[in-house]
């Protein structure tokens, strides 16, 4: 059985004291000593003006940062004390930084939100109600500007170290560690590497390898996930440079689709770590400076009184670890978020805590397999995990010292199915977990990992999904900041779970990377055209040798064949194939299609593996004549609606009660009255 700590106050008080001498013995001396504004541009956005907030400014530049390697907090970081050190024997790094301000602070609302970039890039544009890119200059790539116009200051951090500095990419600069010689570090590394077409020559490698002896590494190739690897003869590839590998002869190409998995002994890790005590640094020195060491002045001093971070898919597994591993306290013991909106995360790490991290890696059914993305602790509460026999929770350390944000925690329907997102809100058995005081969960019901192209199939069978999660990410970001400025409690978590009967479990298939949903179980209807197979994302207790908590990878698992699999699940869905649990928006509440957040993939791609973060759109006939020519066992329009009339009646009340529980706001769900009045169904 879990035994989860928190029932036991002696046992809880016990942990979080000795977290607490553990994490704070020492003075912290990391912090911003340097920030230098290289560009103002005031007003920005062509002087468009926000409301009564008025004009924007924006602002670019670099921030400077040193960590004390000795600091208990910063030795978290794997191979911080490796790395090199300035005459104050401090560990230096820099990181551009990017604010949008009211260029009058005092009419602002103090509050600041971060987004924390992904891959570099910025993507807030959706949710904003904009459409800038990497650097929104003009008043129509400002747009409606949703976060402007309530006077919120928006600011960015590089963090990432494998973010290309190209596109106005917000990139960090970290030191490589190097032996206490001065030697290169050397270690083991993998590449799990798929082309999605047929005329790719090269592969560059995260690390530079040790040595070009090609018998020192080994590559592989299946056209499948489920096939047996075969290895890659050394007359079959080569080093083109010491990052780059390449078949051979020169010019052929990789096989389009197949999964090639590279192992080989690597050099020169960068300390990645330190992407987390940069955005710590970062948000601390917005918030609580003056100005740096230099006398340069914050350009936010005085003004920010409460702050949160807004993270959509790869930086929300960032988010996840920077909980985790206790960077939601500065060096002064201050909380640095007060609230957290993670969107496409699921109960994922970003592995960038590690020796030789790779943290552009995502596993999904069929991609980034063997990663060390999918490690205990996934939830919150603290807990005893039988499989590895550890116990750690997200909220061990700012509970230690009373810097807890609160959370939201959002996925699509495709976290559940690649990225086993249940495993946020349950044990590792898969039994329902109470929410925590300050986390709240929610499934936004048959969406898939972003928004589809419903004209496009990509790589799948069918058409991709375009049931668009953006509203209810505004209507939950309200809530949010009325929960930490306010106390008004936000709406209940909304999730699948076992104890309703909603939650339909995943079985595991030994020896396989993926498991299975069972058609009857899940209540999915044979559709005509449509093939079924049940893939999910399974998560197992992986074999990366004795250093693992230190961030060492001594060995990568070629296999996850005899290793014991973590319990998680997915929504039950109704006679339509459509989930029940969750956030169910107008698209799914008054359905014209079936929405899934999974897909397959299609022959000439690696037919009926998973296809990755898409989800499928697979619409109903129009009368019921259609219907049962095609055999089709969901209703038709017709049938469900009788009019054009009918169904704009149906999607506004989904509206009205969707605004009533505070999922979506007003403006928003007259937008999909409006949508729905304008579109084709039954006209």
């Amino acid at each position: 059985m879990i035994r989860i700590l928190l029932s036991s106050y002696m046992r809880t008080r016990l942990l979080f004291s000795l977290i607490l001498l553990i994490g704070f013995s020492y003075p912290t001396l990391a912090r911003i000593i340097r920030i230098e504004i290289t560009s103002v541009q005031s007003p920005t956005f062509e002087g468009k003006i926000f409301g009564r907030i008025g004009a924007y400014e924006k602002l670019r530049g670099k921030a400077y940062g040193e960590l004390d390697p000795n600091s208990s907090q910063n030795l978290l970081i794997p191979d911080i004390q490796l790395a090199p050190r300035n005459a104050k024997g401090m560990v230096e790094y820099a990181m551009d930084i990017y604010i949008l301000k009211p260029i009058n602070l005092a009419i602002g609302n103090h509050k600041l939100f971060l987004e924390i970039n992904n891959r570099g890039g910025k993507l807030f544009g959706g949710f904003n109600k904009s459409n800038g890119g990497n650097d929104p200059t003009t008043a129509a790539q400002a747009g409606e500007g949703f976060l402007m116009n309530m006077g919120y200051t928006l600011a960015w951090n590089g963090w990432d170290c494998s973010a290309a500095p190209s596109n106005n990419n917000l990139t960090i600069t970290v030191p490589i560690a190097r032996n206490a010689d001065g030697s290169s570090i050397t270690g083991p590394s993998y590449e799990y590497i798929s082309f999605d077409n047929a005329t790719s020559l090269t592969y560059s490698l995260a690390y530079p390898t040790a040595t070009m002896d090609q018998s020192k590494a080994t590559l592989t190739v299946r056209d499948r996930l489920g096939d047996t690897p075969s290895r890659v003869s050394s007359e079959g590839w080569e080093y083109a440079s010491d990052k780059t590998i390449r078949l051979i002869p020169a010019g052929t190409p990789f096989r389009q689709s197949a999964i090639y998995e590279f192992t080989y002994t690597a050099k020169d890790p960068v300390v990645a770590g330190i992407g987390f005590a940069a955005t710590r640094d970062f948000v601390s020195f917005l918030r609580y400076a003056k100005a740096d060491d230099f006398g340069n002045a914050n350009p936010l001093a005085g003004d920010i009184r409460y702050t949160f971070s807004y993270s959509l898919s790869q930086p929300a597994r960032y988010v996840n670890d920077f909980q985790t591993l206790g960077f939601n306290t500065d060096e002064q013991n201050r909380r640095v978020l007060d609230g957290i909106e993670n969107w496409l995360g699921g109960a994922s790490s970003i592995a960038l805590n590690y020796r030789f991290s790779q943290p552009s890696r995502t596993e999904r059914n069929r991609q980034n397999h063997l990663y060390p993305e999918g490690v205990f602790p996934f939830a919150y509460p603290i807990m005893t995990d039988p499989l590895s026999g550890k116990t750690a929770g997200r909220l061990a350390r700012c509970t230690a010292s009373n810097t807890c944000p609160k959370v939201f925690e959002i996925n699509s329907s495709n976290e559940y199915w690649v990225k086993a997102a249940s495993l946020l809100h349950t044990d590792s058995r898969g039994n329902d977990l109470p929410d925590p005081d300050n986390v709240r969960f929610y499934l936004i019901s048959g969406a898939q990992h972003g928004t589809g192209n419903e004209t496009s199939r990509g790589t799948c069978q069918q058409f991709q999904n375009s049931t668009n999660g953006e509203s209810a990410l505004r209507a939950l970001f309200i809530a949010l900041d009325d929960w930490v400025t306010k106390g008004i409690a936000p709406p209940a978590s909304k999730v699948p779970r076992k104890s309703d009967g909603t939650a339909v479990i995943a079985l595991p298939q030994p020896g396989s990377q993926t498991g299975v949903v069972p058609q009857a179980a899940l209540g999915w209807p044979t559709i005509p055209g449509v093939t079924y197979t049940g893939l999910i994302t399974t998560r197992y207790l992986l074999n990366f040798g004795p250093s693992l908590d230190q961030g060492i990878l001594t060995t990568f698992p070629t296999s996850v064949a005899n290793r014991p699999s973590y319990v998680n699940f997915v929504s039950k869905v109704d006679k339509d194939g459509n989930e029940i649990a969750g956030i169910r928006l107008p698209p799914v509440a008054v359905p014209i299609a079936t929405t899934t957040g999974w897909a397959l993939r299609r022959a000439e791609y690696g037919e009926n593996d998973g296809c990755e973060g898409a989800g499928q759109n697979i619409p109903f006939k129009a009368t019921k004549a259609e219907r049962l020519l095609a055999n089709d066992p969901r209703l038709s329009l017709q049938e469900r609606y009788q009019t054009h009339e009918g169904y704009v009646d149906a999607v506004r009340k989904s509206v009205h009660m969707l605004i009533d529980q505070r999922f979506i706001l007003d403006e928003d769900g007259q937008q999909y009255i409006k949508a729905a009045q304008a579109s084709s169904v039954l006209r």
